[in-house]
C-alpha cells in the first residue's frame, strides 16, 4: 500500500508526540512469553524482588550461598519477571459508523485505532486490532515492534464500514479468538438496537482491562436542523418522517444524553473505563488529553 495512503491515518506531526507515550496497564497479567513489561508475578528475571526457603526440587543455581554462610539455612532470589502485555483494538465498521461530516465516525475510530496500535508497537506491546461488524471477520493478528506497523495500518486501510450492528456477536468471537488476558479498547457509537449489556459482558469471560470509547458525530449530540426531515435508518433502511419542532429537538438531545450517561453509568460500575468523544475532537486530544487522564497511557 502507498506510503501516502498510510499517512492518511498517522500523520508525520502526530507520530512525534505519539513517541512519548506508551500503554499503561494497572492489573497483572500472565503473558505467554517474555516481553518488555515489569510484572509482579515473580519468577526468574533479571530484577531481584525478595526470598524464600529452599525446597527440595528449586534451581540451586538461584541459592544465596551468601545468606547460608550467615544463617546456615538455604534460601532462594526470587525476580520480578518481564511479560508480554496483550493490547487489542477493535474498531466497529458497522453502517452507522459511516456518518458525520466532515470526517465520519468510521474514519476518527480508524485514525485512533492506527494511533494507538502506533504506540503499542513502538513500546514492543503484542498489538492485536479487530473489526467488529456482524461477527469478528478479520483481525490484524497480534504481532510485536515497529516492524509491523505497515502491515497493521494497511490492514486497518482495507475496513470499510457497512454492515448491521451486531455488538453481542462480534464480542463474544472476539473473546473466543483472544483468550489470553489484557486491554481491549473498543471503539464504537454503540447504536445497536440488541444494546450493548450482553455484548460487553463477554469481556468478564477473561481477565481483560476494558476501555469503551463511544464515538458520535456533533450532529447526532446536538441536531441544529429544523422543519420536516425524512430520517433513514443507516443498517435498516427504514424511513420515518418527522417534524423537527424545537421541542422535539429538546426531547432528542434527553434521549442521547440518557443513552450515553446510562452507558457509562453501566461501564464504571463494572470496572470498565468509558470514555465519550465527537468527530470535531482531534485525535491529538483524545490521546493527549482524555486517555492520559482515564490512564490508559502515559
Amino acid at each position: 500500500m502507498a506510503t501516502a495512503e498510510l499517512k492518511t491515518l498517522l500523520e508525520p506531526e502526530l507520530l512525534a508526540r505519539l513517541d512519548q507515550l506508551e500503554v499503561l496497564t494497572h492489573r497483572v497479567f500472565r503473558g505467554r512469553q517474555k516481553g518488555e513489561r515489569r510484572s509482579r508475578k515473580k519468577g526468574q528475571s533479571v530484577e531481584f524482588a525478595d526470598y524464600r526457603e529452599y525446597v527440595p526440587g528449586d534451581d540451586t543455581r538461584y541459592l544465596d550461598w551468601n545468606i547460608f554462610g550467615r544463617l546456615e539455612r538455604l534460601y532462594i532470589k526470587l525476580f520480578l519477571e518481564e511479560e508480554d502485555l496483550a493490547f487489542h483494538v477493535i474498531v466497529d465498521t458497522s453502517a452507522s459508523m459511516d456518518f458525520g461530516s466532515p470526517v465520519t465516525k468510521f474514519e476518527y475510530a480508524r485514525k485512533l485505532a492506527a494511533a494507538l496500535g502506533y504506540i503499542g508497537l513502538r513500546n514492543q506491546d503484542k498489538v492485536g486490532v479487530s473489526d467488529a461488524k456482524g461477527r469478528v471477520v478479520s483481525r490484524f493478528r497480534p504481532a510485536r515492534g515497529k516492524a509491523q506497523l505497515t502491515k497493521m495500518l494497511s490492514y486497518l486501510m482495507t475496513l470499510e464500514p457497512g454492515e448491521r450492528t451486531n455488538l453481542v456477536e462480534s464480542c463474544r468471537d472476539f473473546v473466543l479468538q483472544n483468550t489470553q488476558a489484557g486491554i481491549v479498547v473498543l471503539i464504537s457509537d454503540f447504536l445497536d438496537d440488541r444494546g450493548y449489556e450482553e455484548a460487553l459482558k463477554h469481556f468478564f469471560m477473561r481477565n481483560y482491562e476494558v476501555y469503551c470509547i463511544q464515538v458520535l458525530s456533533p450532529e447526532e449530540r446536538d441536531p441544529t436542523q429544523m422543519g420536516h426531515l425524512e430520517l433513514v435508518d443507516s443498517e435498516t433502511g427504514e424511513r420515518q418522517e418527522v417534524t423537527a419542532s424545537e421541542a422535539l429537538v429538546k426531547q432528542y438531545r434527553r434521549t442521547v444524553e440518557t443513552f450515553c450517561g446510562g452507558l457509562r453509568d453501566w461501564c464504571t460500575s463494572r470496572g470498565m473505563t468509558y470514555l465519550a468523544a465527537t468527530t470535531d475532537l482531534s485525535v491529538d486530544q483524545m490521546l493527549l488529553g482524555y486517555l492520559r487522564q482515564k490512564g490508559l497511557l502515559r
